[in-house]
């Protein structure tokens, strides 16, 4: 299946880079299950979920949910990165933001009598 960037997401179809972010950490979940040297029989045990759904994971399905891909990657003893994803320190854009909104200089209130 291939996706067009210039296409409006819609809630059933990502956009490109959404789905290629998704392929990839999928990949990198197959890396880390195979580095492991765990099966996907294991791995769907300890996520709580079935083999056909970590297939699906590790081929970056954006139809499965974020809380599967999260049970898959603890089992895997990855979640702690999951968690960090958004963090304020990970989030240039963010900072720059926060920077730019600074006031350029502050004042005391005045105390009324």
């Amino acid at each position: 299946m291939s996706y067009d960037a210039n296409i409006m997401p819609t809630p059933h179809l990502p956009t490109a880079a959404v789905h290629h972010a998704l392929r990839q950490l999928g990949t990198d979940v197959a890396d880390a299950r195979k580095r492991r040297r765990l099966t996907m029989q294991i791995v769907a045990d300890r996520a709580f979920t079935s083999r056909a759904t970590v297939q699906r994971v590790e081929a970056g399905d954006p139809g499965v949910g974020i809380g599967i891909y999260a049970s898959v990657l603890n089992a895997l003893g990855l979640l702690d990165r999951l968690a960090r994803l958004a963090e304020i320190g990970a989030d240039p854009v963010g900072l720059a933001l926060a920077s730019e909104a600074l006031p350029k200089r502050v004042r005391l209130a005045k105390v009324r009598p």
